[in-house]
């Protein structure tokens, strides 16, 4: 499948389309994703699983004040994202090739991040392919470690049994993590919960959606004292 990228190569992206093997600090989480962009000192947000880039590109155009990195492992879509970023001359905005789940838990640095969002990451339906999925009980710690003070994460699927996992993964999380309703993106159209191709797609099927927010809880021994 294409997408219109066939003579689009990674040097032509660059400064939008990143590879992880072409990046400084890259072992034991000491990468500052923060200095990939012009102004580090930017609030900065993380979309893992971006796709073709949709929720970066409407969302990035809405906060120019953010600096937003996306991470995709398939290169294809890696390379039609950054190129979506590079025609709209989005320059607070970054698509890294890289596992999103070795991104959280060998490569990020601690407390850099300000909101991380997982929208309909690939649910793994065989119960042999459940270790793959993004949210763990491990990945869970990591993203409490990289997020600053009361940092997000927003978490989307149509998947139902994936819901049920993420909700007994957040429930064991408590004294990670305080679960809320979904904040909804300023690019999110009407009615729409994301605005991501894959929830318009899923619209059309009829599909329904599940979403959750969470924020870091900051006091570990919260759990302790309740």
């Amino acid at each position: 499948m294409s997408f219109g990228l066939s003579r689009r190569t990674p040097q032509d992206l660059q400064g939008w389309g990143l590879d992880r093997e072409d990046l400084p600090q890259w072992e034991n989480a000491t990468l500052d994703p923060r200095l990939l962009f012009a102004d580090p000192n930017r609030r900065f947000e993380l979309e893992i699983g971006s796709g073709k880039g949709t929720f970066l590109v409407q969302q990035a155009a809405m906060q120019t004040d953010t600096n937003f990195l996306g991470i995709e492992w398939a290169g294809e879509f890696q390379r039609y994202a950054a190129d979506r970023a590079r025609r709209h001359t989005l320059n607070n905005v970054r698509v890294l090739r890289d596992d999103g789940s070795e991104f959280l838990t060998h490569r990020c640095a601690d407390h850099t991040v300000d909101v991380i969002h997982l929208y309909f990451t690939d649910p793994w339906p065989k119960k042999r392919h459940h270790k793959r999925r993004l949210v763990q009980h491990s990945t869970l710690q990591h993203m409490h470690r990289v997020l600053k003070l009361s940092g997000q994460v927003h978490l989307v699927t149509d998947h139902a049994e994936l819901w049920e996992w993420y909700e007994l993964h957040v429930e064991a999380a408590a004294n990670l993590f305080d679960r809320g309703p979904f904040v909804t993106p300023q690019s999110a159209g009407d009615e729409e919960v994301v605005g991501t191709n894959f929830e318009r797609k899923y619209r059309r099927e009829g599909r329904s959606f599940n979403a959750m927010t969470l924020t870091r809880v900051d006091n570990l021994e919260k759990s302790d004292a309740s």
